[in-house]
């Protein structure tokens, strides 16, 4: 099993949630997340580049003057490529880089993806966050209280006369975070959304790309309870029929009739 820390808005921590890795794949495939991460990565690219080529261009398809006893050098028509003003050899075009993968493929990487960030204790649980409006500056102060979790005791020990920069250097301040929701919250989404290198999502929307991208996962309580069950979903759904419930066909070998 492993375990990740539960603090509070204050910076302290005050207990933990236990992860089972059984739930998020047991194990990290790395070319998985590989071939995954490239997919979301085409899926951004903009193909909206166009250059004209010899048929896009004005001119005539005639040679330009006869091939011998002119003096000057052999030239074809004037919408070549080698003239001013022709077309561009080998002319790119409008295009779509997306393309998909196999749906229990990207949802074994999600899994893989949450659970290298339990690994590497680089996600936390925050406790108690509760805003009756938005206010980016109260979250930006508990992100400031928090120290990193994947820092040593010795990296995360005070030193002596030390900076207020090198202090908060060991927090979440100015980290890439994925903050996850457990829902929509408008006031929550308006609060986070504006702290450079934060981004703040739903857990049901989360993708391989964004939790690999984010350094830290930061979830509320409500959050992970749901990012739990909806880990189960999905292995579930992964999980081959024939393995689903192996009673039925002990059941129906010895009772062939019914």
């Amino acid at each position: 099993m492993l375990t990740v820390p539960v603090y509070s808005t204050s910076g302290e921590r005050i207990g933990e949630e236990t992860i089972d890795p059984a739930d998020f794949g047991g194990a990290i495939n790395k070319q998985l997340l590989h071939e995954v991460v490239l997919m979301h990565l085409a899926a951004r690219r903009v193909g909206t580049v166009n250059t004209r080529g010899r048929a896009d261009v004005a001119g005539s398809g005639k040679k330009l003057f006869r091939q011998k006893g002119t003096g000057n050098a052999r030239v074809g028509p004037k919408r070549t490529n080698k003239r001013k003003g022709g077309g561009v050899a080998f002319a790119r075009r409008n295009r779509d880089y997306r393309y998909s993968m196999p749906k229990k493929a990207v949802r074994a990487a999600i899994r893989m993806a949450l659970l290298s960030k339990f690994q590497d204790n680089q996600a936390i649980v925050l406790d108690g966050l509760d805003l009756s409006k938005p206010k980016t500056q109260e979250v930006a102060k508990i992100f400031r209280a928090i120290k990193r979790p994947d820092l040593s005791e010795t990296e995360a020990a005070e030193s002596v006369g030390e900076t207020k920069s090198a202090a908060r250097g060991r927090t979440l301040e100015r980290r890439t975070i994925l903050f996850g929701l457990p829902a929509h919250d408008q006031i929550l989404h308006s609060s986070v959304r504006n702290i450079e290198g934060v981004m703040v999502a739903p857990v049901a929307e989360f993708n391989t790309y964004d939790i690999l991208k984010q350094r830290y996962l930061v979830l509320t309580r409500e959050a992970l309870a749901k990012l739990k069950d909806r880990a189960k979903e999905m292995a579930s759904k992964s999980r081959p029929a024939s393995a689903a419930a192996p009673e039925e066909f002990t059941h129906a070998a010895a009772h062939p009739e019914s």
